[in-house]
């Protein structure tokens, strides 16, 4: 398999995966603590959904035809909340996956080398798709954080569970080595 297409299925596996887990971890919570701030300097689970729909539909509308930073987006109004609901907030975070996994899912193997820009910076849409392969996972380890806080000792854990890691690798270690994403499994385990 062509390395390009082996990248794209990747994002697709990793992204699909982060994705999930927020959504596990949000399960977890009661409608009012998607919308609690600890404090003025600090931004909701909601406010954190807010921004990364923005991002995703700034930066994967027209993704290779037009600048990722759009005129249309509000940046620092992502960062206020006017959402009251989780169907709403839920809406939201479904409109920015979907159009992330549009742009995915249409981008063609050779167009990773292809230059795009976000305000104006030029780069390969290879290392646009890195940037935001940080971005969202960091976005999503503070909703999982802040839910886990939430939760405190009713929290279901997303990963490895405290004080388990013996037996995670020895069921791993237990079996013949194979090649596959390690999104596999885990996305398994999550559903």
């Amino acid at each position: 398999m062509e390395t390009n297409l082996i990248y794209l299925e990747s994002v697709k596996k990793q992204m699909l995966y982060y994705k999930t887990v927020a959504e596990k971890a949000m399960e977890q919570l009661e409608e009012e603590q998607l919308f609690f701030s600890a404090n003025e300097d600090t931004n909701s689970i909601a406010v954190i959904i807010k921004h990364m729909a923005g991002n995703m539909l700034s930066r994967w509308t027209d993704f290779l035809i037009s600048d990722g930073e759009k005129e249309w987006r509000n940046r620092d109004g992502e960062f206020k909340n006017e959402i009251t609901s989780k169907p709403e907030l839920l809406q939201l975070w479904e409109k920015g996956w979907n159009c992330f996994f549009t742009a995915i899912n249409e981008l063609q193997p050779e167009q990773l080398s292809q230059i795009i820009y976000i305000r104006n910076e030029g780069q390969t849409a290879m290392d646009a798709i890195n940037r935001q392969l940080a971005h969202y996972p960091y976005h999503i380890g503070q909703i999982v954080f802040y839910a886990k806080m939430l939760k405190k000792s009713e929290w279901t854990s997303l990963s490895i569970p405290k004080n388990k890691s013996n037996d995670y690798n020895a069921d791993k270690f237990s079996k013949d080595k194979s090649l596959k994403h390690f999104t596999d499994d885990e996305l398994r385990k999550l559903q």
